[in-house]
């Protein structure tokens, strides 16, 4: 069966100009990313190849999934080369970044979690390893510095409190707090958390620096180890 090009469509069903004509919340997510990636392939026109690239599935469908996506697993899909599959990444940081930089210009105070879990929500949540990131904080808890201290398997960060003890006499903090993400989507601590939690508290208590909470993200949820009395 012969695809339908873009050419063949009436014009008010052509994304571009349909985004012309009633602007871009008129398109689906199908022909929003159809007008990014421009091209098709030699089977499939762009709002094709765009519906396909939706509809395979890595966890989630939709735009959601794309989240989820590494290169290869792009590239793996019928049409996507090199090229599409980075402007598709690059889409997916774009938003991340765009979410970051709205949720960091509203003044956000980190004085309970959460704020601090949404502030670290959108860019952690879908993420398929654990990251390990610390906060650390001056005298009046204004940020000095925010770390990424490690990427690991899809269940454990690889990190020990060596690492985090060293990060926080670099940076003379006096407080710290750490977040990091399960990738199941439940953010329950388990043991390994719990025992990982006292030893950096152990660890940084030696130098009178205080761990002030860890945060663990889930899927639109969050825990906090010092609500739960495990601090």
């Amino acid at each position: 069966m012969n695809q339908i090009t873009m050419k063949e469509l009436p014009p008010e069903e052509r994304p571009y100009e349909k985004c012309l004509k009633s602007g871009p919340e008129s398109l689906s997510d199908a022909e929003l990313l159809s007008v990014i990636i421009r091209t098709g392939s030699r089977h499939d026109s762009s709002l094709s190849l765009s519906k396909k690239i939706l509809e395979s599935s890595c966890g989630e469908e939709g735009l959601l999934g794309l989240l989820h996506r590494s290169l290869p697993e792009l590239m793996e899909l019928h049409g996507v080369g090199p090229v599409k599959a980075s402007q598709l990444l690059c889409i997916c940081e774009l938003s991340r970044r765009i979410w970051r930089q709205a949720a960091s210009g509203q003044e956000l105070s980190f004085h309970s979690p959460e704020a601090i879990a949404g502030y670290y929500m959108e860019e952690m949540r879908h993420k398929e390893q654990e990251e390990l990131r610390a906060m650390f904080f001056n005298t009046r808890q204004v940020l000095i510095k925010e770390l990424l201290i490690s990427r690991g398997t899809v269940n454990a960060s690889l990190a020990t409190p060596r690492e985090i003890f060293i990060e926080a006499l670099r940076y003379r903090a006096v407080s710290l707090i750490l977040v990091h993400n399960h990738p199941s989507g439940d953010p329950s601590p388990s043991r390994e958390d719990a025992a990982f939690t006292k030893r950096v508290r152990l660890a940084v208590e030696m130098v009178g620096i205080i761990l002030l909470d860890h945060i663990i993200i889930g899927d639109n949820a969050f825990l906090s180890l010092k609500e739960r009395g495990m601090l």
